[in-house]
């Protein structure tokens, strides 16, 4: 089970650190991923981050603002979000994909086995 945490409002240009918490498993063996998705618009990979945590890749979108991050400690996955633009406002997924190769993710990818149910971000004024 994945849980988002974090979300909320904010006005432009302003920070939110989105969490991705895992309860019931680790997450040492999955690859983390971010996703949003506007209404009528499909699901967009934004952010992932490799189970060894080693590797990152952005979408062009984010790239330069947002910052993703793991501790395999707390089983928890972060997305710290800077210069937050209207644009941005959406809901917020993480999902998890299991994966035995350790410093790989794919930000393009929508093949994930678990989801969050997601948590609202809203950037305005």
């Amino acid at each position: 089970l994945l849980v988002e945490s974090g979300g909320g409002w904010v006005q432009p240009g302003g920070s939110l650190r989105l969490s991705c918490a895992a309860s019931g498993e680790g997450l040492d063996y999955d690859a983390i991923q971010w996703f949003r998705q506007a209404p009528g618009k499909e699901r967009e990979g934004i952010s992932c981050v490799s189970a060894s945590g080693t590797n990152t890749h952005y979408a062009d979108s984010v790239k330069g603002r947002f910052t993703i991050s793991r501790d395999n400690a707390k089983n928890t996955v972060y997305l710290q979000m800077t210069d937050l633009r209207t644009e941005n406002t959406t809901v917020y997924y993480c999902a998890a994909k299991s994966t035995f190769i350790q410093n790989l993710c794919d930000v393009r990818s929508r093949n994930m086995d678990w989801w969050g149910e997601g948590g609202l971000v809203n950037v305005s004024s």
